[in-house]
């Protein structure tokens, strides 16, 4: 029995030298539309949809492959004797293969065009096709992808057949293909008619993934891993040099971006280590503002990642080349900066970010389901927006604020100790507030003296501010809305401490 192969690719690429070797093989091809014009001309025997159908294309090419013809030689089970018969009343021939890739959709969308024009390069028959043939992978053989062309013919070569394996494995490429296909035009379609921004968590969110990079291996060598995108959506950093990024490397540089657009109004810089900072300043230049990070804890800013919030330059350059580090990322790096830090730390990975994100919604995998929140950030605190207990202390906001973000970026339960501009103590990660106050204040020392503290949630209890005032702290930052509230502002005026209540609490889990 002659095999038969259906082929309507949008893409060209290689399908006439597929086509060749198929038809060398004793394979009948049909095809329509343009796939058949460029494989005549290419001297390949080609049968025309129109003609298996007996039915012409109608509404300026819409439909074409939309037939019985088509969709019964594709999904008939060759095992089921009714099926068969059906075939045969019907003359309707079987459809053994189908090489088929869809109208470029997301091209479409990232060159700008119209809403009639998307809506045209949206694939019906094409997708149909492909669901169709990957259904019935038991009898049909589905390739959605150029690079399968010479494994299927190798096959074929060899054994005569394409092997149930294989099938297996094309029919699968071929559903994720249709479903990143269809999540595309979702995103597609959503910002173009400008109803893309949801306020909460839609009860369907068509993720739809697709590998952006591969990566060596997870947060440990036991764990596969990748970085992933949404449709429409590159990832917002270009690496420039250094050692291929790790999974590890991708959760520090997601911190160290957000302390970056924490930190954005200023001249800045954020070291962190394990996702949270061990240093976070602001100051006149770059490397001022680095150096400060620094001294807060080097010790543990030892192959850490560096965000800076400004071009880095050579003299900045000089100072993060003197230690080692994982990763510098930064709006852009001076060429000067760049060969010295290319030169000096070679495996130093160099990260330019232009400041996007991929997705408004954080997504959080757990035993127990997908978790899915906003990923909002808390307003900045401003003298006008809280409430402060005592004395107000405008003489320190600068400093309040700076202790509010490092607080807001640290893992909970988190403490900042600010001076100067530059935190010199943060507590974080304990199980206990007051653990992290007596943290946060122990390693900032004599430094605690005269500086601001800030918290990422309320104080429990009036003991925080107890070791707070022991330490020297001059004015506290916490967004309230304990039920001992009152005692905590009771507390706070007794022991002299203006404390400034932000109303927003800055959990990071």
């Amino acid at each position: 029995m002659t095999k038969r192969a259906l082929i309507s690719v949008y893409d060209k690429t290689g399908v006439v030298e597929l086509a060749q070797k198929l038809s060398q093989m004793g394979w009948e091809i049909v095809s329509s539309s343009g796939t058949a014009k460029t494989l005549a001309s290419n001297g390949v025997a080609v049968v025309e949809v129109a003609d298996l159908t007996g039915y012409p294309h109608i509404l300026g090419g819409r439909v074409k492959t939309l037939h019985p013809s088509v969709a019964g030689g594709i999904l008939a089970r060759r095992e089921l004797p009714s099926d068969m018969e059906d075939l045969e009343k019907h003359k309707i021939q079987a459809i053994d293969m189908v090489v088929c890739t869809l109208y470029p959709f997301e091209e479409t969308v990232r060159s700008g065009a119209s809403l009639d024009d998307l809506i045209e390069k949206i694939d019906i028959g094409g997708v149909t096709l492909l669901r169709a043939s990957a259904k019935n992978y038991r009898h049909v053989t589905v390739i959605t992808d150029v690079e399968d062309y010479g494994a299927v013919l190798e096959e074929l070569a060899s054994d005569g057949d394409v092997s149930l394996e294989t099938r297996q494995a094309l029919a699968l490429k071929a559903f994720a293909l249709t479903s990143r296909y269809d999540g595309t035009i979702h995103s597609g379609l959503s910002s173009e008619l400008g109803i893309s921004e949801e306020k909460e968590p839609p009860i369907r969110m068509p993720l739809n993934l697709e590998q952006a990079q591969p990566l060596r291996y997870g947060e440990n060598p036991h764990q596969a891993a990748g970085v992933y995108s949404l449709p429409l959506s590159d990832l917002p950093w270009e690496q420039l040099a250094g050692k291929p990024l790790s999974y590890n490397n991708l959760l520090d540089l997601d911190g160290a971006m957000r302390g970056m657009a924490l930190m954005q109004q200023e001249t800045g810089a954020v070291v962190l280590k394990h996702t949270t900072p061990c240093g976070m300043a602001q100051g006149s230049s770059l490397s001022a503002a680095y150096k400060k990070a620094l001294e807060c804890d080097p010790l543990s800013a030892y192959g850490g990642v560096i965000g800076l919030t400004r071009t880095v330059d050579l003299e900045t350059a000089q100072e993060i080349g003197s230690h080692f580090t994982e990763i510098v990322t930064a709006p852009d790096f001076q060429a000067e900066a760049l060969e010295h830090l290319r030169e000096k730390r070679p495996s130093l990975r160099m990260i330019k970010w232009n400041g996007g994100r991929l997705s408004p919604w954080q997504i959080t995998s757990t035993w127990g389901g997908i978790l899915i929140q906003e990923d909002k950030p808390a307003p900045l605190p401003t003298e006008g927006s809280g409430e402060w207990i005592g004395q107000p202390r405008p003489d320190l906001w600068d400093d309040l604020v700076l202790a509010w973000k490092a607080a807001y970026l640290s893992k909970s339960n988190a403490i900042a100790v600010v001076k100067d501009g530059a935190t010199v103590g943060i507590g974080m990660g304990f199980c206990s507030r007051l653990f992290a106050v007596d943290f946060g204040t122990a390693q900032a020392g004599e430094k605690a003296k005269g500086a601001v503290m800030a918290s990422d949630a309320f104080f429990p209890f009036s003991d925080g501010l107890e070791r707070a005032a022991q330490a020297g702290i001059a004015a506290v930052i916490q967004p309230g809305g304990s039920v001992k509230d009152d005692e905590v502002k009771t507390k706070a005026l007794e022991l002299g401490i203006p404390m400034f209540l932000s109303h927003w609490r800055t959990f990071r889990h």
